[in-house]
């Protein structure tokens, strides 16, 4: 009896026009062979999975919910390959970790307003206690 065999068609899932475009940017290459167009984001693809999953795991172990960037930089150095061409491209951590990660920041210093215009922050502010306006003080006097 004769096997029969199930050939699956793997279809990329990352857009083959766009990776197309990126293999460009590199002087060297003029032309790109459809063969080698459906490789790269074959293997793109794999590797991008690879690296989610062993930066998933360490968040898991680290009792995290959410992947952050020292996460992925502890999978890129846990994986020799990728932290001999990754780890130099990720940005270096913050400093300051110590503080919460929901502040807010703190504002630019102020800069000077066109004359006219008032700052949006003014306008949900409560109103303070009004100063009379000089035409009141100016009747004041006049009644005097």
């Amino acid at each position: 009896m004769a096997e029969e065999e199930k050939s699956e068609t793997i279809v990329p899932k990352l857009p083959l026009g766009r990776v197309k475009k990126l293999m460009k940017l590199d002087r060297d290459i003029n032309k790109v062979n459809a063969e080698a167009l459906f490789l790269v984001s074959c293997s793109t693809e794999l590797f991008l999975r690879f690296f989610a999953e062993q930066s998933a795991e360490i968040a898991i172990q680290k009792k995290r919910r959410t992947v952050k960037l020292e996460h992925l930089r502890i999978a890129a150095k846990k994986h020799r390959p990728t932290r001999d061409f990754l780890l130099d491209s990720l940005p270096e951590p913050c400093q300051q970790s110590d503080r919460p990660d929901r502040i807010r920041p703190e504002p630019a210093a102020e800069k000077p307003l066109p004359a006219g215009t008032r700052r949006i922050d003014d306008f949900f502010r409560k109103p303070a206690k009004e100063k009379p306006s000089e035409i009141d003080e100016v009747n004041e006097v006049s009644d005097s």
